[in-house]
């Protein structure tokens, strides 16, 4: 009956880290290629090419 009066509002209860399990996370390798100059580096946020990625989506993902 708690969970169900936590939920009637509409918000979900935040959670404790404890009640998380342990994850593993995949981070690729990261290579040393070509990369942008400087303006274009601080313009696009980065300064390698295969990390930019501008968000081209909308709220509620890609159309």
């Amino acid at each position: 009956m708690e969970n169900y009066q936590r939920y009637q509002n509409g918000c979900r209860p935040f959670l404790q880290g404890e009640e998380y399990p342990v994850a593993m996370a995949y981070v690729p390798w990261q290579y040393w290629n070509a990369v942008y100059d400087l303006e274009k580096g601080l313009a696009y946020g980065t300064i390698f090419p295969e990390l930019n990625k501008p968000f081209l989506g909308v709220r509620g993902g890609l159309r």
